[in-house]
């Protein structure tokens, strides 16, 4: 790089005192230069929770530990990479499909015993859980971070109860505008998926969700009732709710046995989902009479629906949902 010498930076003196008194002369000034306002510096915000509780969060949160499945996925959503997961491992089986794990968060212990110890040792700045703990549960983790507690779900409010708890997590960690962005692509997407099956002639269809266990030996049915967050996002897009019993205040789920699926209509769909080879509607039921002689089995209307999509989930997980719906029935007449 060449040096300038004294004479050259005398011309640049001169020079720049000519164009002084040039401007002086003309009766101008040169222009301000343009400053951009400093980025106001994020707050602490206070906000309340299903509990009813005023929970104060620092600013600027980072390190976020997710208890529960579908609070992993809303903090995804406003741009946030849990540090610590509750069974990771069976998040990526259950839910990892329609809403994929990000990052490499710790595995914190199980969704009912979360490991106090494994959370502490994160140093989180939140805890995000759902209603239904006891508040001896609460009172240990508030020792190491506030902690936020979703509602998860309302049979009164179902599809409502979960995207006002996506705002929630939006409003604690300063994602709201994202929580919102991806709450009216949500809506957009179930427009689109209602346009496909309406065009499909599959609007008005009757679909029933349901659960299988055996314990055993015996069948168990876990019927998706009016009030549950499934059919009031597949009501969205056109269809209806087959199954006629009642679910419980939380969540909508009901439960019966293999003679109370008689309840069904002829023309009802049956659709559910699990993971990897455990599969009570194929295997248990395959010789069951009650079940063989149900007019909608005669029909081949029974439906198994990928894996790893979370039933209890946001708007990713019920977006896929959706897709594998249509994508399931598409075929039907």
């Amino acid at each position: 790089m060449s040096q300038r010498t004294p004479l050259s930076r005398s011309l640049l003196a001169g020079a720049a005192a000519l164009t002084a008194l040039t401007l002086a002369a003309c009766g101008t000034t040169e222009p301000a230069a343009e400053t951009t306002p400093a980025e106001p510096e994020a707050s602490a915000v206070t906000v309340t929770d299903a509990r009813g509780e005023a929970v104060e969060i620092p600013a600027g949160v980072e390190d976020v530990v997710a208890l529960e499945w579908v609070a992993v996925e809303h903090l995804q959503t406003v741009g946030i990479e849990p540090v610590g997961v509750a069974d990771v491992a069976g998040y990526e089986d259950w839910a990892g499909v329609g809403a994929p794990l990000e990052g490499e968060p710790t595995d914190v212990g199980t969704r009912t015993e979360p490991s106090i110890d494994a959370i502490a040792a994160l140093a989180p700045d939140l805890i995000v859980a759902v209603a239904g703990r006891d508040d001896a549960a609460y009172a240990d983790l508030e020792a190491i971070a506030p902690v936020l507690v979703l509602q998860g779900a309302d049979a009164s409010a179902p599809l409502e109860t979960m995207l006002d708890d996506l705002r929630l997590v939006g409003e604690a960690t300063g994602g709201l505008e994202a929580a919102e962005s991806a709450i009216a692509d949500f809506e957009a997407h179930v427009a689109e998926v209602a346009a496909e099956v309406e065009e499909a002639g599959l609007a008005g269809t009757s679909l029933a969700h349901m659960d299988g266990y055996e314990t055993g030996g015996q069948v168990e049915i876990r019927p998706y009732a009016d009030g549950a967050l499934l059919p009031a996002v597949f009501e969205e897009a056109g269809f209806v709710n087959g199954w006629p019993g009642e679910g419980d205040p939380q969540y909508g789920l009901g439960a019966t046995d293999v003679e109370g699926l008689t309840a069904l209509g002829d023309d009802t769909h049956i659709i559910y989902m699990t993971v990897g080879e455990r599969d009570v509607f194929r295997d248990q039921l395959a010789s069951n009479e009650i079940w063989t002689g149900l007019p909608t089995v005669q029909a081949g209307n029974v439906h198994r629906l990928p894996d790893g999509i979370w039933l209890f989930g946001g708007v990713d997980s019920m977006a896929a949902y959706l897709d594998a719906i249509v994508a399931s029935l598409a075929p039907t007449p």
